[in-house]
């Protein structure tokens, strides 16, 4: 094993990928939001950043090119698992997150069973854009988490009376619910399409790789 930056940086994205979880173990809401969505946030960028000095500084190796991935899946169904858990499994995550999960799980069965034969099917552009739409998708909805609970901090002992009055305006907005709740709502909004977006992208490029896998798939190769 060759060990560079570019290789430390993908060891330590893997790393960041439990500790996401971990987070809402030793931390309460809405920190443990806020120190997962910067951990996740700084993970991801660490993702372009070690492929780019891989190949600037040509310290490409076969064990980056085996960690990458397998950092990038432990990174997207960590991070996955912990959003599902505190939304009540809304449907709305649970079936995006399903098709994402089933096609990671799936294609990661096909190259295990391929072998050496997996290498040659090169990774297309269409599911780099699917990783990182994937990885917006949850910065986005983490950040949903901190806005819905520092509006939840803000209108803790308030009357349910006077939280409507502030929101419509009858009342003077002295701690900020209008924003917050606009920043949750929005957060979520953008979250879930980009969500399902991914899902779409992770379907395709799924089915893209079991095409070009079947060749390989035929009984007597």
């Amino acid at each position: 094993m060759k060990w560079n930056l570019p290789n430390i940086l993908t060891v330590l994205r893997l790393l960041a990928a439990p500790a996401v979880a971990v987070m809402f173990l030793y931390f309460t809401r809405p920190y443990a939001d806020w120190f997962a969505l910067v951990l996740f946030v700084t993970a991801a960028a660490t993702d372009w950043i070690d492929g780019y000095l891989a190949r600037a500084w040509k310290q490409e190796t076969k064990l980056g090119a085996m960690l990458d991935p397998i950092a990038d899946k432990a990174m997207v169904v960590i991070a996955l698992m912990v959003i599902i858990a505190f939304s009540s499994w809304s449907a709305w995550l649970v079936l995006p997150a399903t098709v994402i999960l089933f096609r990671e799980v799936f294609v990661s069965g096909l190259r295990e069973y391929l072998g050496d034969t997996a290498g040659t099917l090169k990774v297309t552009r269409l599911a780099k854009w699917k990783t990182a739409l994937q990885m917006t998708a949850i910065a986005v909805l983490f950040s949903q988490g901190v806005f819905e609970h520092y509006l939840g901090m803000s209108i803790l002992g308030m009357d349910e009376a006077l939280v409507q009055d502030i929101l419509q305006g009858k009342e003077e907005d002295v701690l900020g619910l209008n924003w917050k709740v606009v920043a949750m709502e929005w957060s979520g909004r953008i979250g879930h399409w980009l969500l399902w977006l991914a899902a779409a992208l992770t379907a395709v490029t799924g089915w893209d790789y079991l095409m070009k896998a079947l060749p390989h798939l035929k009984e007597g190769r």
